[in-house]
């Protein structure tokens, strides 16, 4: 059973050979292709992709959404487990490929997704995010449905009877993986098969990031709505927490601006990206927006 690895990519010269690099040193038997679809990058990320072997496909600028790119990279593979990595990822060791697809060859799951680390370069508060959305333990099949297609992994025969959302302006992994499990199709974390996930943003990106995944968030739950008191408090919140968590381990005066600018960012996208819209249940809010406390391992 063949596996089709699919990169969406623009401008990613700068992680791409790591990444590209760690796929062919994965330790895997089933045979796998690398497929990249480009958004038109003015650097040398075609370049890499070539040297690396990579088939390439192309979507216009004009047209790219996050679903019609994972759509066309979809389309065009060969494979019958389809592994979306983002290019900006590293996989941590040799064994991340077979970790993630077991679940699909073993029949438990529909589609899995892998655990997202920072390292040393990484921003202290997107950390403390990943730590929320991707702990230590595998969930196989976990609850409910979130899903992160930075590093996942979905039966080819589940696209193509459910496609992704071309429309929608991020979380298209959301949006598909509620689509499976209202069907009583079912969702695994595999936390062994974990990557670096190595963001490159400059402030406004943050804002704009969050702000795109909250519009996305509407159509997928349109009961979500934050309000301005809303930002406050969790603003504030997740500056406490992260101050707290960066005292412990001794880093608090060195990433205390970057904490009060990351978190600004992310929950001012938030709020303009979602607060036109009907109100939410409080606990909907909590479980998407609010920080949690998480334990320090020293």
């Amino acid at each position: 059973m063949k596996i089709s690895i699919i990169i969406r990519t623009y401008n990613e010269q700068r992680h791409l050979s790591a990444l590209l690099s760690a796929i062919q040193m994965q330790k895997i038997s089933s045979p796998h292709e690398t497929i990249v679809v480009d958004s038109g990058s003015t650097d040398d990320t075609l370049k890499i992709a070539k040297q690396f072997n990579c088939r390439i496909e192309h979507i216009e600028k004009e047209r790219f959404s996050f679903g019609r790119s994972l759509n066309i990279g979809c389309q065009a593979a060969e494979g019958d487990y389809l592994v979306f990595v983002s290019g900006h990822c590293i996989p941590s060791d040799d064994f991340w490929l077979e970790r993630l697809t077991n679940p699909l060859r073993n029949g438990n799951v529909a589609y899995t997704y892998g655990r997202q680390i920072g390292n040393g370069e990484s921003r202290f508060s997107e950390s403390q995010i990943f730590n929320k959305y991707f702990p230590m333990d595998s969930l196989i099949p976990q609850e409910g449905f979130f899903c992160n297609n930075a590093n996942a992994a979905l039966l080819k025969r589940v696209w193509e009877k459910d496609p992704f959302d071309e429309e929608i302006t991020g979380l298209e992994d959301m949006r598909l993986s509620r689509r499976l499990v209202f069907n009583g199709m079912k969702i695994g974390y595999v936390a062994e098969a974990t990557v670096y996930h190595l963001h490159d943003e400059t402030w406004p990106q943050v804002r704009r990031r969050f702000e795109r995944e909250a519009i996305a968030l509407q159509f997928i739950m349109p009961e979500v709505h934050l309000n301005i008191s809303d930002f406050i408090r969790y603003f504030i919140s997740a500056v406490f927490l992260d101050c707290e968590a960066a005292l412990l381990q001794k880093r608090l005066r060195s990433v205390f601006s970057e904490i009060i600018m990351y978190r600004l960012m992310q929950f001012w996208g938030s709020y303009r990206g979602n607060h036109m819209h009907r109100k939410l249940s409080s606990a909907k809010k909590e479980q998407y927006f609010y920080p949690q406390r998480h334990k320090i391992k020293h």
